[in-house]
């Protein structure tokens, strides 16, 4: 990406794409592994992705034939921390943006590095990438999000066989059970994660935060709430000048200019 912006010695780079942030883990030597510095820079750019009303999207990736290893164990041996206080590991499993995320995986993310992908809204993948948690089979456990997202995403029986075997599976095997939402040949998976973020980023941005919202919250609510609760997060998009901006576009048969308020 020739507009990328280097972050922190060039572990991770940054490059806005029209209204998508993209930011790629850039260790490959490493295999994208995660010490403090990464974490830290991907929790910049997740700021980035915030504060920045241009941005709508965010796709995180990785270089070099991997999407990233997870911890990266000799820096975890030299007493590093791959954690961002109230982030959590990556800078980012404890606290996903609010803006929708996709995770372009092509090649393994393994460990940590399936965490990160388990901590986006969507993920992309080529076809042979693989995904596993074998913390296990290194006396560790799956502690940033794997083993509490994981069998939301997929049948448990099959979530808890990976997280207690240590064994990855492919994008192809995974697909079916919905954890993956559209393959891509290798090589390609980056432009067709940007591609399904402007999808996304073409839309309202206030409905669409407020349905990710919804989405991400609703699982926590006694069903005697819900609709409650959905109408506390929806009912000021409906009030909002891109509400209006979005109906007259559709009468006038011209596409919507959003403003965000």
């Amino acid at each position: 990406m020739s507009a990328a912006v280097a972050m922190t010695e060039a572990s991770v780079l940054t490059e806005a794409v029209g209204s998508v942030l993209v930011i790629t883990l850039n260790r490959p030597k490493a295999r994208n592994a995660v010490d403090s510095v990464v974490a830290h820079a991907i929790a910049q750019a997740v700021d980035r992705l915030e504060s920045d009303p241009s941005l709508r999207v965010g796709v995180i990736a990785g270089s070099g034939g991997f999407f990233s290893a997870g911890m990266d164990l000799k820096a975890f041996l030299r007493g590093e921390s791959p954690r961002v206080e109230g982030r959590g590991f990556a800078g980012l499993v404890e606290a996903p943006p609010t803006k929708p995320l996709i995770a372009a995986v092509d090649g393994p993310a393994l460990a940590g590095g399936f965490e990160i992908a388990l901590a986006a809204d969507l993920i992309v993948a080529s076809p042979t990438s693989t995904f596993g948690l074998p913390e296990v089979r290194r006396g560790l456990v799956a502690a940033a999000g794997g083993l509490t997202r994981l069998p939301g995403r997929i049948p448990r029986a099959v979530a808890i066989e990976m997280a207690l075997t240590g064994k990855a599976m492919t994008a192809v095997e995974l697909q079916p059970f919905g954890l993956v939402n559209r393959l891509a040949p290798e090589g390609t998976v980056l432009q067709a994660a940007i591609e399904l973020a402007e999808e996304i980023a073409a839309n309202g941005p206030l409905a669409v935060r407020a349905s990710k919202r919804v989405i991400d919250e609703s699982p926590a609510w006694a069903p005697a709430e819900a609709f409650a609760r959905t109408r506390e997060i929806v009912m000021p998009v409906f009030d909002s000048n891109d509400a209006r901006e979005g109906a007259s576009a559709f009468a006038a048969g011209r596409a919507p200019i959003w403003t965000a308020t």
